[in-house]
């Protein structure tokens, strides 16, 4: 899932941009950030970008390659682990990916 969200964020990404990635320990979880300064997307494709091969742009998807399944999958591995996943975006301002994960005992 990892692997995906960075890929998604250099695909999607803008020529010389950037993808951070952060961590945040609380006390039971660990939270991960994948962010980009890439593309974005509007607010209404948000809802159903983890839905199966939904695809936001599918003129360029053609270019890029994929099935449409990545944040499917991803999101069903974290529902696996009892989390979420969560999403922001603007357009021309890139996109947040968040998710938590319990720590181990």
């Amino acid at each position: 899932m990892f692997i995906n969200l960075v890929d998604n964020s250099i695909k999607y990404g803008k020529p010389q941009g950037e993808t951070n990635i952060s961590f945040d320990a609380g006390a039971d979880v660990v939270t991960t950030y994948v962010s980009d300064n890439g593309i974005g997307m509007e607010k209404h494709h948000l809802p159903r970008l983890f839905e199966r091969f939904y695809r936001v742009d599918k003129s360029r998807s053609r270019d890029i390659g994929g099935t449409g399944l990545g944040l499917s999958i991803v999101k069903h591995i974290i529902e696996a682990h009892q989390q979420k996943i969560a999403v922001s975006s603007e357009p021309d301002n890139g996109t947040v990916f968040s998710f938590s994960l319990k720590k181990s005992r």
